[in-house]
């Protein structure tokens, strides 16, 4: 097993791992105390065998949508009860992408209480459900942006003292050309983006002018960027601000996290 990693030596906590990118039970190599697992439909969910292995090297978490058959605690959760006792749970709306025009429609508030009921020391995801996701208590799990650290520091200065996990995809290069094809695409989603970015603009490598200027400079209000100590220097000014764990989302490939 690894020792050290470029994970540990960007001061990431956690990993986040999309199933259909790569073979999650590669995370057990990964010195961090947490994987999450993203959802990308019940097709792909991680086999139970994996997640209990896995959850034997390192605390597990996987996303699930509290909205979604398989998954509503509220209706039909028949998915929950092959997920390993150890595994625990990101709880959230859920993507409308991965959700019928029915499951879209049933209400997010009482469904996530019922899952903290269940399983209590679950993380909530913020996106689209803010002021319900603090309203729970619970891990609040967001996406990095541009207003982040400000978020953080008022957060704290309320006297929010429960835990705060900042999620970001993570690109450890300098090189523009990989950035833009590791997260263009992604940040160019974000609604400030979109709306600076000339319309057809390309999104990756191939994006010149003002286009690439945006997309770079929002590279790194939604991402973290650059070397591993830049990365580190990102990750301590978040801590600084108040969050408790950063996850970061290899989106060049696990392989770009371990050596």
């Amino acid at each position: 097993m690894l020792t050290t990693s470029t994970v540990a030596r960007a001061g990431l906590d956690a990993i986040a791992l999309k199933p259909t990118e790569c073979d999650v039970s590669a995370a057990g190599s990964i010195p961090v105390e947490t994987v999450a697992i993203d959802y990308e439909g019940r097709d792909y969910l991680p086999d139970p065998a994996i997640l209990e292995s896995l959850s034997a090297e390192t605390d597990v978490l996987v996303t699930t949508p509290v909205r979604a058959d398989g998954f509503d605690p509220l209706g039909d959760h028949s998915v929950l009860a092959d997920l390993p006792p150890a595994v625990s749970r990101v709880l959230v709306a859920g993507h409308p992408a991965y959700l019928t025009d029915e499951e879209q429609a049933r209400a997010v508030a009482p469904r996530l209480g019922a899952a903290l009921e269940r399983d209590p020391d679950a993380w909530v995801g913020t996106e689209s459900v803010e002021r319900i996701a603090m309203a729970t208590g619970a891990t609040q799990y967001d996406l990095l942006s541009r207003t982040t650290e400000r978020e953080l520091r008022a957060l704290r200065s309320a006297g929010f003292d429960g835990d705060l996990a900042v999620y970001a995809p993570t690109v450890l290069t300098e090189d523009d050309d990989a950035v833009l094809d590791a997260v263009g695409a992604y940040v160019a989603r974000r609604r400030p983006v979109a709306a600076a970015l000339p319309e057809g603009a390309a999104t990756d490598s191939q994006a010149t002018g003002r286009a690439r200027e945006v997309l770079l400079a929002a590279a790194e209000d939604y991402a973290l960027v650059g070397t591993e100590a830049e990365i580190g220097e990102q990750t301590d000014v978040l801590r600084e601000a108040g969050a408790t764990t950063v996850v970061g989302y290899p989106a060049r490939g696990l392989e770009a996290v371990l050596e």
